[in-house]
């Protein structure tokens, strides 16, 4: 959460209310807030439930470093601390509004990218809650409040006195003596306000106000349809249904029904963690079929948490926003801030990628095929085939069994050699603790140290999967890094994934791309925590979306390399160090089945570009627009979109509308950054450090391609990338 700001009575200043502490709103309101938090509550005061105590959003926290108190919080705190900072940040715009001083950096700029750190915290908590733990009463609030939240996001935008004061600073900012990221924090606002709508008239702004506040509500309905319709699905199994499923998919499944009160039984369900082992190693084709078909029709079921209507109005309703704004479609508005700048830009990565990702999927097809004539099968390989067959072929070439790595991948190995991985390279600490409260019993705290022993950040772990946590791996901020009148306010984040939960007493074994997903989060946290900015909106990960996923995928490039391997693969029963020729398969294999994943990623990325460089409204289905886009490109029909259109969180319910590619792109920048480190050695301290200040502390401080070229000594091929993932050959 950032450090929070609130108002005095007077509204002459900012009050610095605490130091490095957590989301603390006492005190925050003046006399005439426009909204009292409470019929109760009085000017500069906390509402108070007698009969429930205190709002712990009202107290500050007394946890290390300010961090959340959750084991105070609950569902019925948000509401009132969600109101009492939508007050506050009205009182904070007024305040830069009714400021008789000419406009000015200070009083413009920087006053606006302080205000409305109470309602950002709120959001996050909010935001984060509801994605890692919730309930229906969270869910409640989140539906009330979206719309909302958006409406003063609204306000501050459309707000003409506020913009003026903003276009006076951008009018007269060659004449300020500006550093670079003074600069970019200029620049940013000013796209900002004009891309949220602050050139259109009063009716038109009216209109975008609508817009935005339906889009906020649909997007958050969209997320609790698909939930619910994910967490409906089980596949509950007898013992004669298991043929084929290893010791650890058998535990999955158990672990499943126990949690479930199926003593006896087994259960898979829609989480990545269950379906990918059941549907890569059941021999039963009918049962992989059922649990393939349940994961692929998820919001296209016809009940009540079907998303295909839903997600046609969104799009069309994005459009007309769009072309409120003075653009053709959505993709213009959403990449005049990203690298790629706009969409012919982004569809010309995707395209230098497509045609060989089809070529190798189709070669990848014909030897599953060969496969299944070989074992007397008479039928086609169709999608739920892909992974079983897969891993077939995948023994064969090269004798590598996924059960068998598996072994060797203990959750509790792998993240220390990582954090150790990240002590040499970056010269930081973790070091775990129990002392600060966490929201759910299995997440895991973690104060982390720079080589002198200060401070850097708190980093929560939530590892396993449950049904009050949606699908994924993901990164985000409780309190993002800045600095305050000359304090660094440290940042606290967290990381998710969804790992089954062990059994007691045994320990948590990863699979392949379950490590690799380790490193790519824990890369997203190293960029919040090693952020060195003075602004908060340009710190950490607060980059392009086609930047973002530029450190947390070249993280993924240690934990292909044998150096750092053998740091953390041990047999869980027997200690042994992984066997060096296993090592030499597991590379001898990198390129192994990138037809696939290249192919499936690219569908999804092609998809979400699709929906959203349209100009004219969409009026097929879903279906049809879905199957059309895809029919076009010459998908193959053995393999389906990562993400279909129905289920696709991304960009429906999250942040990545339009900017799907932003995946590959950032892949370009990894593949091509992690040649440096191979040139000069993959745990080279020096090499660290220069990519910790360029990349890491940075932030968006200046512009990302510059502080890659400072990085990396030259702008970013192609190649390595192509090379990488077996689509070219040769040097």
């Amino acid at each position: 959460m950032p450090i929070l700001f609130c108002k005095d009575i007077s509204m002459n200043k900012n009050t610095l209310i605490l130091a490095l502490s957590g989301l603390i709103l006492a005190a925050c309101q003046s006399a005439d807030s426009p909204e009292p938090v409470s019929d109760a509550a009085q000017p500069g005061q906390a509402p108070v439930d007698a009969d429930a105590g205190p709002n712990p959003f009202f107290e500050e926290s007394d946890a290390a470093f300010g961090a959340p108190r959750f084991d105070l919080i609950e569902a019925r705190h948000f509401a009132p601390a969600l109101d009492a900072a939508m007050a506050a940040k009205r009182e904070e715009i007024d305040a830069i509004v009714n400021n008789p001083e000419e406009p000015d950096f200070d009083n413009t700029i920087v006053a606006l990218e302080r205000s409305g750190s109470q309602m950002l915290a709120m959001q996050l908590m909010l935001n984060n809650q509801t994605g890692a733990h919730t309930n229906e009463e969270l869910q409640a609030v989140d539906s009330e409040y979206s719309g909302k939240l958006a409406v003063i996001d609204n306000e501050e935008f459309l707000n003409d006195a506020l913009f003026q004061r903003v276009k006076a600073v951008w009018e007269s900012r060659d004449s300020l003596d500006l550093n670079p990221e003074q600069q970019t924090l200029l620049k940013n606002k000013w796209e900002e306000f004009a891309l949220k709508g602050a050139n259109l008239s009063t009716e038109d702004k009216g209109r975008l106000s609508a817009l935005n506040e339906k889009l906020a509500e649909m997007e958050t309905l969209f997320s609790q349809k698909l939930l619910a319709d994910t967490n409906a699905f089980e596949l509950v199994l007898e013992e004669g249904d298991l043929d084929g499923l290893p010791a650890s998919a058998l535990a999955i499944g158990a672990a499943t029904a126990r949690e479930r009160e199926l003593e006896g039984k087994w259960v898979y369900t829609l989480s990545r963690t269950s379906f990918t082992p059941f549907i890569t190693y059941s021999g039963r084709r009918d049962l992989r079929e059922k649990i393939f078909r349940g994961y692929s029709m998820r919001g296209a079921n016809g009940n009540d948490n079907d998303t295909r209507e839903l997600i046609r109005e969104m799009a069309n309703l994005r459009i007309e926003r769009a072309q409120l704004l003075g653009y053709k479609n959505h993709a213009e508005v959403r990449l005049v801030e990203r690298m790629a700048k706009n969409p012919e830009n982004a569809y010309g990565l995707l395209n230098q990628v497509w045609e060989p990702a089809l070529n190798k999927a189709r070669a990848e097809a014909e030897d599953l095929q060969a496969m299944i004539d070989a074992d007397g099968h008479d039928f086609k390989v169709q999608p739920w085939d892909w992974w079983y067959y897969t891993e077939k072929v995948r023994k064969e070439k090269y004798d590598i069994d996924e059960e068998q790595l598996r072994q060797y991948f203990v959750l509790d190995n792998v993240r220390d050699a990582m954090f150790a991985m990240a002590g040499q390279l970056f010269g930081i600490t973790f070091t775990e603790r129990p002392d600060i409260p966490v929201y759910q019993e299995d997440v895991k705290t973690y104060e982390v140290k720079d080589s002198d022993g200060s401070h850097i950040g708190v980093l929560y772990n939530d590892y396993f999967a449950r049904p009050s946590k949606r699908g994924g791996a993901w990164m985000n901020d409780y309190r993002q890094q800045q600095v305050i009148d000359g304090v660094n306010v440290t940042p606290i984040l967290y990381n998710v994934w969804n790992y089954s939960k062990p059994e007691a007493g045994k320990p948590s074994l990863l699979s392949w791309d379950e490590v690799e997903t380790l490193f790519h989060e824990f890369g997203h946290a190293l960029h919040g925590l090693l952020s060195e900015a003075n602004y908060a909106s340009v710190s950490g990960t607060n980059t392009p979306r086609d930047y973002v996923e530029f450190p947390s995928q070249v993280l993924e490039n240690w934990a292909n390399e044998p150096e750092v391997i053998r740091s953390f693969a041990f047999h869980w029963e027997t200690g042994e160090a992984i066997p060096a020729e296993l090592i030499d398969r597991l590379q001898a294999s990198s390129t192994f089945n990138q037809g696939f994943v290249t192919l499936e990623f690219m569908a999804a990325a092609m998809l979400d570009m699709a929906w959203h460089t349209r100009s004219e409204a969409i009026t097929e289905s879903a279906e049809e627009f879905e199957d059309r886009v895809l029919g076009e490109l010459g998908l193959i029909p053995q393999i389906i979109s990562r993400y279909k259109s129905p289920y696709f969180a991304h960009i429906f319910g999250g942040d990545y509308s339009a900017g799907y590619y932003s995946y590959l792109w950032s892949e370009v920048l990894d593949a091509d950054a992690f040649e440096r480190f191979k040139q000069e050695g993959i745990l080279n301290p020096e090499t660290g450090a220069d990519f910790r200040k360029h990349i890491l502390s940075s932030g968006s401080t200046e512009d990302v391609a510059e502080l890659y070229r400072r990085f990396r000594g030259q702008d970013p091929e192609i190649g390595p990338l192509m090379k990488r993932r077996g689509l070219i050959t040769g040097p």
